[in-house]
């Protein structure tokens, strides 16, 4: 303990003593209960159960501290069974925004710039004037969290018909296959030592770490599928170049009543056909004739704006839309288990009323929530407590 001469406790270690002032149990609990609930939530309940009362600053600090362990863990895990897996990998990835104190921006600013002979100098921090808020503006500001979802499957060739169905809720989801073994990994931009670690390469360096293990000889097909962000498209070139590049059809539709409002009215039967019409035409490889239709209907005047971006948008993201060949082979098209991720691991958490984060805290959070989420908690806990008796008294606890 803090000012203690002898270097081994054979009574320590017998009894498999923390190195903090609380109990693996406690420690265990409690911060289940806080990757669930906000920190003050979850201190009352476990109030309730045990009688004991922590601060919210020392919850805080336990989940940094037990966070550490999160990478190592994660690089210490064995691949699941072959037998469970599916014959397609899907590897898929996108960002949802966290409330700070500070912006990502503003700490970058804060790191003290170096002279030619390597010390720091001197600066005084540049204040920004404190202006009055836009209409729409908010005060809160926000740093990017990637998340990285990585499953297999089994092919379900489709028709455009089961699509459109779909997409109209005519025809139960019971049949589309649900992902095996899917692992998420969640990364925040941080500054280590006044460096910036981006945390978008990250999480795609630990999918394709992931994907070695699960396919060593690379012998399943790889689907990459995301929405138009080029930046996220840029990381796949990087750490999955074999990929099947998929674009979400829903963030194309979304692109499609765009250009049916410029059209029609919101809301109306001339809307809905319009899309229908364009969302038939893109299932069926048809992207060149939708391209040229929506030239041809080219409106005059601000609306002219809005068409020109959905033609854009198409344009540019024409590689990744050949629906006709991914229904064939029976891929998926849609990002929806991305999007849910997005949901439960960061914005059901992390952006609860009046909630804003350090970036330190909100990645701790987000990697014990993940794995949580992954079904690895109490794989992990056993994990770390072994480390850490190893650690302290070079054997296991």
């Amino acid at each position: 303990r803090e000012g203690q001469k002898a270097l081994w406790v054979p009574l320590d270690a017998q009894l498999g003593m923390p190195a903090g002032e609380f109990s693996y149990v406690l420690e265990d609990w409690q911060q289940k209960l806080v990757v669930k609930d906000p920190f003050g939530e979850a201190i009352e309940s476990l109030h309730d159960w045990l009688g004991i009362k922590v601060s919210v600053r020392t919850a805080e600090d336990m989940n940094r501290r037990m966070a550490q362990y999160a990478e190592p863990f994660r690089a210490d895990q064995c691949p699941p069974d072959p037998a469970s897996e599916g014959e397609v990998l899907i590897v898929s990835a996108d960002g949802k925004g966290v409330p700070v104190r500070r912006p990502l921006e503003e700490r970058i600013r804060a790191i003290p710039k170096r002279s030619s002979r390597g010390r720091p100098r001197k600066e005084k921090p540049e204040k920004s004037p404190r202006k009055r808020l836009g209409k729409g503006e908010k005060r809160t500001k926000k740093q990017m969290a990637y998340v990285g979802a990585l499953y297999t499957l089994d092919p379900e060739p489709r028709t455009v018909d089961d699509i459109l169905d779909e997409v109209r809720r005519r025809k139960s989801h019971r049949r589309r296959p649900k992902p095996k073994n899917k692992r998420l990994h969640v990364q925040m931009t941080q500054i280590l030592e006044d460096e910036v670690i981006k945390g978008m390469p990250r999480v795609f360096a630990e999918m394709a770490v992931e994907r070695q293990q699960r396919d060593p000889e690379y012998q399943k097909t790889v689907v990459c599928l995301m929405d138009g962000d080029p930046n996220l498209w840029e990381m796949q070139r990087t750490w999955f170049e074999d990929a099947v590049c998929i674009l979400d059809l829903y963030h194309v539709m979304e692109r499609l009543w765009k250009a049916a409002y410029v059209f029609h009215s919101e809301g109306s039967v001339d809307a809905e056909q319009f899309v229908t019409r364009g969302l038939r035409m893109l299932l069926e490889g048809k992207v060149g004739y939708l391209l040229r239709s929506l030239r041809q209907q080219m409106p005059r005047g601000g609306k002219a704006k809005t068409l020109r971006e959905v033609i854009t948008y198409l344009e540019n993201n024409r590689q990744y839309m050949r629906y006709d060949e991914y229904l064939a082979a029976g891929y998926p098209i849609g990002s929806g288990v991305i999007e849910g991720a997005c949901r439960y691991v960061v914005k059901d958490r992390m952006e609860r009323t009046g909630m804003r984060w350090e970036t330190e805290g909100a990645s701790s959070m987000l990697q014990l929530r993940s794995l949580y989420l992954n079904g690895d908690w109490q794989a992990f806990i056993n994990y770390r407590i072994e480390c850490e008796q190893e650690a302290l008294y070079g054997q296991s606890a």
